[in-house]
């Protein structure tokens, strides 16, 4: 069984994703269907083992 993340981790997982997020969006020529998708999913990926680690801890 996995470990849970500690609150520090979970913090620095959600910095970094809003900092990919911030350069993705900053440099991208046009935001559309795509590249709102890709944020969508990584986001789902980086918050769902997030919270449940969250509640665990």
């Amino acid at each position: 069984m996995r470990r849970p993340l500690s609150k520090s981790q979970s913090v620095c997982i959600v910095l970094l994703w809003a900092a990919l997020c911030y350069i993705v969006l900053t440099t991208v020529e046009r935001i559309d269907g795509p590249v709102i998708m890709t944020l969508i999913i990584s986001a789902a990926l980086v918050f769902i083992p997030v919270i449940k680690s969250l509640k665990r801890g």
